[in-house]
C-alpha cells in the first residue's frame, strides 16, 4: 500500500487561476491544469528565491517532493507558453496559512501584502 500524500503548506491561492491567450477556451483538449502546491513551488523558488531546501521546510514536505513538484510546473508552464495552451490553476494537497504566522515562514504571501 503507498504511503499517504502529506499536506503541502502553502500562503496564499493565487489571484489568477487562469492564463494563457486571448479569446482560448479552456476546454480539457485546450487545457494545463497546475496544482496550487506545484503553483507554490514556482512562487517560493523563482519568485522568492528560496532554494529547493528553504521552499521544502516552508511547505513542510522533503527537498526531493519540493524538486518533483518544481520540475512538473514547470514543464506545465512550458507547454502552456510554447503550445498556447490555457494554464489553470486548481486542486492538490495543501493546507492553507490561517494569516497569523501558523503554517507560515518568510515567504508569506499574506503578511507582505496584508491579506486576511
Amino acid at each position: 500500500m503507498p504511503r499517504p500524500r502529506k499536506w503541502r503548506k502553502v500562503c496564499d491561492l493565487p489571484d489568477n487561476n487562469r492564463f494563457g491567450p486571448l479569446g482560448s477556451s479552456a476546454d480539457s483538449e485546450n487545457a494545463v491544469i497546475m496544482t496550487v502546491d506545484e503553483y507554490e513551488t514556482i512562487r517560493l523558488i523563482d519568485l522568492e528565491r528560496f532554494t529547493q531546501e528553504e521552499c521544502a521546510d516552508q511547505m513542510d514536505i522533503s527537498r526531493t517532493t519540493v524538486q518533483g513538484m518544481y520540475s512538473e510546473a514547470r514543464k506545465k508552464l512550458a507547454e502552456s507558453l510554447v503550445n498556447g495552451r490555457v494554464l489553470t490553476i486548481e486542486g492538490g494537497d495543501f493546507l492553507l496559512c490561517d494569516g497569523n504566522g501558523n503554517r507560515c515562514g518568510r515567504g508569506c504571501h499574506r503578511h507582505r501584502h496584508g491579506r486576511r
